[in-house]
């Protein structure tokens, strides 16, 4: 069969020809992970985001900071410093990051809903409460996943039982992509539900403003739906070759199959800091202030809601 590269923990221990692929994905590590160290340094240095949809986002710039590192060790490892027993972790912190990364989307998406679904309540000490506890189950369950080839799910032992993405067995990859199909399913229907919300609340507004219900109630309504679609297509186009790919694809697929499939859901890291957190105007004006060499970590920021995200 064909070889399969970093992918194939076997061969760590022989000398490996360069990879093109595996330079990709090392320069897009690095890339990932100076973007989202701005954002962790940006959100954790400064007071001012201390409101839950801050703290979401800077779960989420923490799990792609770390897939970007765990990107670059992995190469490293296989290249530089060959050992079957530490590329092992650095299998495992690519699954717990990037299961981390996928939940923090499912997080924030909740908590979007919820902001709107229950906008009288939503700044309250209960939300925080409910923050702190899908940040805890969040990376409770994304450590435990990343344990699993670690603790002895993995195919070292049992080559019959490997995957394409070696050393995950073939279970273990059709279960890292049935979960992506879960949490893309339910991040489709909160977004349904969140379009319905917006909407409604648009048709009230231009109800209320009747001389400009049309174009209010239009303009309203599409940017409702607009960033929806662009958050959710964005993370189809990302994870959905990956999650067929391990449903589907077969043990002796070649590595070009496996790279192709992986590559999109790494790059999914290096759009989430631009979605969701330099679009946000609180930390624009963070990230312009140390720019121009100004000193604020306090400003005096206006309550948002996370649907402005």
């Amino acid at each position: 069969g064909v070889p399969l590269g970093s992918l194939d923990l076997e061969s760590v221990v022989q000398p490996l020809a360069l990879n093109p692929w595996d330079v990709v994905l090392c320069i897009s590590g690095t890339i990932i992970s100076c973007e989202n160290a701005i954002v962790v340094v940006v959100i954790f240095y400064s007071p001012a985001f201390r409101a839950p949809m801050f703290l979401l986002i800077g779960s989420l710039a923490t799990a792609d900071l770390l897939a970007g590192v765990g990107l670059m060790l992995h190469f490293a490892f296989v290249y530089f410093i060959p050992s079957e027993a530490v590329s092992l972790l650095t299998v495992g912190l690519l699954v717990s990051s990037f299961t981390a990364s996928v939940c923090s989307l499912l997080a924030i998406t909740i908590d979007r809903y919820l902001s709107l679904y229950n906008a009288l309540t939503y700044c309250s000490e209960r939300t925080v409460t409910r923050t702190h506890i899908m940040l805890l189950l969040t990376w409770g369950a994304s450590i435990g996943h990343g344990l699993l080839p670690v603790l002895g799910w993995n195919c070292l032992q049992e080559p019959s039982a490997c995957s394409a993405v070696r050393p995950l067995t073939r279970s273990h990859l059709v279960l890292l992509s049935a979960s992506v199909l879960a949490v893309l399913a339910a991040m489709l229907q909160l977004y349904v539900q969140i379009c319905r919300i917006v909407c409604r609340h648009a048709h009230q507004i231009a109800v209320q403003r009747h001389f400009l219900a049309g174009s209010h109630y239009g303009a309203s309504s599409r940017k409702g739906i607009a960033t929806p679609a662009v958050i959710l297509g964005t993370l189809a186009s990302c994870w959905l070759p990956f999650a067929i790919f391990g449903l589907l694809g077969e043990r002796g697929s070649a590595a070009l199959c496996a790279h192709a499939a992986l590559l999109p859901a790494a790059y999914n890291s290096l759009l989430n800091p631009v979605i969701y957190a330099f679009r946000n105007r609180e930390i624009q004006k963070v990230l312009w202030a140390a720019c121009c060499g100004c000193v604020s970590p306090s400003p005096p920021f206006r309550s948002r809601s996370p649907s402005d995200v």
